[in-house]
């Protein structure tokens, strides 16, 4: 198999002993800087749960230094990681509320490299961390009182996800996403799926906040038609869009980027994607003279600051129309988790929820932004389908296709066929973290999760 399978994970290499050592970042001289915030954490395959914890730190203040554990360190203290170092930084520096990562911070949070990057307090999610020693890894900054404590996400964990992967279940799948975020479908009497859709709501649209994770940063909205113009090229209907968010509108120059996908196990491929689009666009703004300083100048005088040149729209499809295309029981996340997973992404400006899988020619002339500039996707030759679902934007004229990169085989088949490779480690991971948990409610709960993940299995 390939890499995508096969990560080269550094296990030999020894982490820096200083801070610094490694990226090559001076040291913060004078007193720390007051609203600079730590994080820290494994990150791996990075999702809405981990940026749920990153969000609220970055609320505590004014900026957000995130620190990222080495995969020798992790393998050492809880077991092996999915993704590598590098994947894993890529995902986290890819987080809208992130100001700047740290590379190989040290598992057991050292006051010294909190000192070093100016850092007041560290911010963790209520749930235990330990060491391989089954220590506390914040003790040093809970003795010294600057430690913070924020809610763990709920409804979601890596062992959950992983477990989806273990067993064909469509349990998490959702119908209707504007019939749930109504109260109106799944489990639970009427007072219970009220109470669920106002949590998902706000959590939505706390992931809908700007790098400040206060201001409004992305516009979302809903689009509804027959389940035959979301999956079906020759089914061509203009649908209905509803706003669910409200959001900043593209700016003057700014040129409207339409991209799509199941974007599950929001991943490398997904972010590096994403990346290529704004790289690709920055280089046209480029050469019409977008970064002349007389433009630059206008922009700022009349908006208060300089901005990209691209608008980027990004359509969700609906689970049951990936898993029309895809089979078994992809996607392994909810249009739900997935649509968090987009929101977080810096490189991201407005999302539309059950986008269709072919986007056609009344569809994009009826976006809220207006008929877009640009409409970009990678290969689709790998789909393996009868049909070229971007017939219409090429018709048009305003198609792209972002060239091979290197994380391109890195999808949400390519991760689940890592947990797969590697599911007895991680079965075994999840018994050594239950024995190292010091409280007894948090250890009944992963043993549950473990006798599940058992079952999954052999199943």
């Amino acid at each position: 198999m390939g890499t995508s399978c096969k990560p080269l994970k550094d296990l030999t290499t020894e982490d820096p002993q200083k801070p610094g050592e490694y990226d090559g970042i001076q040291k913060h001289v004078g007193d720390l800087v007051p609203g600079r915030i730590w994080i820290d954490g494994c990150f791996d395959f990075f999702h809405h749960g981990h940026a749920g914890a990153i969000v609220q730190a970055r609320q505590l203040g004014a900026e957000l230094y995130a620190g990222v554990h080495s995969d020798k360190a992790i393998f050492e203290n809880k077991g092996p990681t999915v993704m590598t170092l590098d994947e894993r930084m890529t995902a986290v520096d890819a987080c809208r509320w992130v100001t700047r990562s740290i590379a190989k911070a040290p598992y057991v949070t050292d006051l010294e490299w909190i000192d070093y990057y100016g850092c007041q307090d560290v911010v963790h999610g209520d749930d235990i961390t330990s060491d391989s020693s089954g220590e506390d890894c914040y003790r040093f900054v809970k003795a010294a009182g600057r430690f913070k404590v924020v809610k763990r996400t709920p409804m979601i964990s890596t062992t959950d996800l992983v477990g989806r992967m273990l067993i064909i279940s469509r349990e998490h799948f959702i119908k209707s996403f504007q019939a749930v975020l109504a109260g109106q479908e799944g489990s639970g009497t009427g007072e219970e799926r009220e109470a669920l859709a106002k949590a998902m709501k706000e959590r939505i649209i706390l992931y809908a906040t700007d790098s400040s994770a206060v201001k409004p940063g992305v516009e979302i909205w809903f689009w509804s038609s027959s389940f035959e113009s979301k999956r079906l090229l020759t089914r061509e209907e203009k649908g209905v869009f509803t706003p669910l968010v409200k959001g900043p509108q593209p700016k003057p120059g700014q040129r409207v980027v339409y991209v799509d996908g199941g974007f599950d196990l929001f991943s490398m491929g997904h972010i590096q994607f994403l990346r290529k689009v704004i790289e690709a666009e920055e280089a046209l703004a480029k050469e019409n003279g977008w970064c002349g300083e007389r433009r630059v100048a206008e922009r700022i005088e009349r908006e208060g600051e300089d901005y990209p040149p691209a608008f980027v729209v990004a359509g969700i499809h609906d689970d049951e129309v990936i898993n029309d295309v895809k089979g078994l029981n992809f996607p392994i996340m909810n249009i739900y988790e997935r649509g968090l997973c987009l929101l977080q992404c810096r490189y991201v400006n407005a999302a539309i929820f059950g986008a269709p899988f072919s986007p056609n020619k009344a569809y994009l002339g009826e976006l809220p932004f207006g008929t877009p500039d640009a409409v970009y996707h990678g290969p689709t030759d790998f789909m393996g389908l009868e049909y070229d679902p971007y017939e219409a934007p090429k018709a048009m004229g305003i198609f792209h296709e972002v060239p091979k990169h290197g994380y391109e085989e890195i999808n949400a088949e390519a991760i689940v066929n890592r947990i797969m490779l590697n599911r007895q480690q991680y079965l075994e991971r999840q018994q050594a973290k239950a024995k190292k948990a010091q409280n007894e409610e948090e250890k009944k709960k992963l043993e549950t999760e473990l006798e599940l993940a058992k079952n999954r299995t052999t199943a």
